[in-house]
């Protein structure tokens, strides 16, 4: 059966009340044969998201309609990889509430995501420098690079681009603390292997699941690659979410104000990560 996410605004219900309109589905789901799995409650942002399989949209909308009359204002069709890639598995509780991976106690996760996109500076030029098989060498040790750095700080690999790697975070300062370690790591191998630098442009920015769009976090891929891409080589670039959720965890940011990203009618207020010695010694 096809899985999809949906969103309900809950401004004023309470987490046992959510609680109860979940029960409400599970009893209800069989007779269209439906089955919800598990949700995600932004209490803060007064949003709930559901992860359900069903035979149709339609179909999902009738159990939340006859079992509690609290019909979602979107649902998508999410691939299950994706949905795994971006929100991971989660534990559970009796209620069918996400906690968050890895928290202290029962602390729901709320579906916000961090979504981080790495970028080889002229990938295709580096090839016709350095041949196909250098190419792919310096490729294994920027994956190699990437995917130590997601297991040290909890990021969860989405895909990979070719030439980058997409990944996903529950924590902001994660990410954040992520791309430093991955600009550092290969700052390092340039200095030991002058001959084959890599140089990467990180950007990074936060959302929720499901937006006003049609896809599983659609705005914020589309502003972190975008980020990514007026990266300068070697710099990290982050959404204003972003370092306002790293408020208080002692990151160094500089703000760059206001720029226009292709895509986005509005200018987009972005901040450049400072990691490299050059740059904390700046400040």
């Amino acid at each position: 059966m096809p899985l999809y996410l949906d969103i309900h605004a809950i401004h004023g219900a309470t987490a046992e009340d959510v609680a109860k309109a979940h029960a409400a589905d599970l009893g209800t789901q069989r007779k269209y044969g439906v089955e919800y799995l598990k949700y995600w409650l932004n209490e803060s942002g007064g949003k709930v998201f559901c992860l359900v399989n069903a035979p149709s949209p339609e179909a999902a909308a009738l159990v939340h309609r006859e079992a509690h009359g609290l019909v979602a204002e979107k649902i998508i069709e999410v691939e299950p990889e994706l949905a795994e890639g971006f929100l991971g598995g989660g534990e559970v509780n009796p209620s069918g509430a996400v906690f968050i991976p890895g928290g202290a106690g029962n602390e729901r996760d709320p579906g916000t995501r961090t979504v981080l996109f790495t970028d080889i500076v002229g990938s295709t030029t580096l090839t016709q420098r350095v041949g196909d098989d250098a190419a792919m060498n310096l490729l294994r040790v920027h994956d190699t690079i990437v995917r130590d750095a997601l297991a040290a700080l909890s990021g969860r690999e989405v895909k990979h681009t070719g030439d980058g790697i997409m990944a996903s975070f529950v924590s902001a300062a994660a990410a954040v603390r992520c791309a430093t370690r991955i600009q550092r790591a290969l700052a390092r191998h340039e200095e030991e292997r002058r001959e084959y630098p890599i140089k990467v442009r990180i950007g990074a920015a936060a959302g929720e699941p499901v937006e006003y769009q049609h896809d599983l976090f659609g705005s914020t891929v589309q502003l972190a690659a975008r980020l990514c891409g007026h990266a300068q080589p070697e710099q990290i670039l982050v959404s204003n979410v972003v370092a306002e959720l790293c408020i208080g965890k002692a990151l160094p940011f500089r703000d760059l104000g206001e720029v226009f990203l292709k895509g986005f009618d509005r200018p987009v207020r972005v901040h450049a990560v400072e990691w490299s010695e050059a740059d904390l010694a700046a400040r």
